[in-house]
């Protein structure tokens, strides 16, 4: 039992204003690497839609507009733009013939790829620089957060498949 309840109360808020400060960091730290990547740079929804994309290929138009929790012109929009610059196709449905699904193309998928590697590269950088324990007590938290989040937080947008799972 916490000696001081007062002191055990401020914890979570302190843990919060730390995760808040780290993702203010993360979010620079992240906008440097899609400045790095020598390809067109998308917007921040755009970059959404293609991350949906990546994840839940051959959805349509209704299906990631609920998952980004957009209107349907709005979604229709980015993915216009997103098709203008040769990251998504819209493909006939096999299923339907009123509905199109979305694809990345090669283009689509090759921007992601690099995106990810210069982050990786960037977020391994500041990683490296810690100790050996640094790094298990940041793997422990971080996946302590993810899992409060799965538990209480609002349906994610974002499902861990296969491919997201990398140990550390």
């Amino acid at each position: 039992m916490e000696a001081n309840p007062a002191s055990s109360q401020r914890r979570p808020q302190q843990a919060a204003q730390a995760a808040g400060q780290l993702i203010e960091l993360l979010e620079v730290l992240w906008e440097r690497g899609r400045d790095m990547v020598p390809s067109t740079p998308v917007s921040a929804s755009q970059l959404r839609v293609l991350y949906s994309l990546d994840r839940d290929e051959g959805i349509n138009l209704r299906t990631l507009g609920e998952m980004l929790g957009s209107a349907a012109p709005s979604v229709s929009r980015l993915c216009d733009r997103l098709e203008a610059l040769g990251f998504v196709r819209r493909l006939p449905s096999p299923v339907s013939r009123r509905e199109l699904e979305l694809h990345l193309t090669s283009s689509g998928k090759a921007y992601l790829r690099d995106l990810r590697t210069r982050r990786q590269e960037a977020l391994q950088e500041a990683i490296s620089a810690m100790t050996p324990s640094e790094r298990t007590a940041l793997l422990k938290g971080l996946t302590g957060f993810q899992g409060a989040l799965e538990k209480s937080g609002p349906a994610p947008l974002w499902r861990p498949t296969a491919k997201d799972a990398r140990s550390a």
